[in-house]
């Protein structure tokens, strides 16, 4: 007699930005981006560019930040995808001690596939998503045309902001697990 094996999840399409201004910024995102892949039921598919954009949040944000957006196949749930992110940001010496302050990375759900989820720990779309072109930037560069679940879609949202000042596309270059390790998951 054989085990009855619950169904697979369906694989589901979810936007992730990254962003550092501590420290090597450039080797925080490659750590996230390479841990993020090396995650059980969790691939990164592409990354935008990185940007550098001015801090958002009051004064003491810090210094500039190498921003950009991850999309990532997962067979985890948001809530999961959540506790997969808050552990590659504690892997690299995340601490949170003052709201928007410096941070050697920080590792937020934009979207999860065209789902809106609203809980205590969660929010999807990221409640800050309209507001915030150094996220949108990056996020029109991989996904124009993803409908929002307003029916929006992420250009229409990023052309509704306006101008991206503070947003310039960086030189330095985040590379996906893949390209740098012959192709074996990271």
């Amino acid at each position: 007699m054989s085990a009855v094996l619950p169904p697979r999840r369906r694989e589901a399409t979810a936007f992730l930005g990254l962003g550092s201004n501590l420290g090597d910024r450039l080797a925080h995102l490659q750590d996230a981006v390479d841990l993020l892949h090396s995650r059980p039921g969790l691939r990164v598919v592409k990354l935008s560019s990185a940007y550098e954009t001015e801090p958002v949040g009051g004064e003491h944000v810090g210094d500039e930040f190498l921003n950009l957006v991850v999309r990532v196949a997962t067979r985890a749930s948001p809530q999961r995808l959540l506790t997969a992110s808050q552990a590659v940001e504690q892997a690299l010496g995340r601490v949170r001690t003052v709201r928007w302050g410096p941070r050697t990375i920080d590792v937020d759900i934009l979207l999860y596939d065209q789902r809106a989820v609203q809980t205590r720990r969660l929010q999807i779309p990221h409640p800050r998503l309209h507001e915030r072109a150094f996220v949108l930037v990056p996020l029109c560069e991989l996904a124009p045309d993803h409908p929002l679940p307003d029916g929006r879609t992420v250009a229409e949202v990023r052309d509704a902001l306006g101008a991206a000042a503070g947003v310039e596309v960086s030189q330095l270059e985040v590379e996906l697990p893949t390209s740098r390790n012959g192709g074996a998951r990271a």
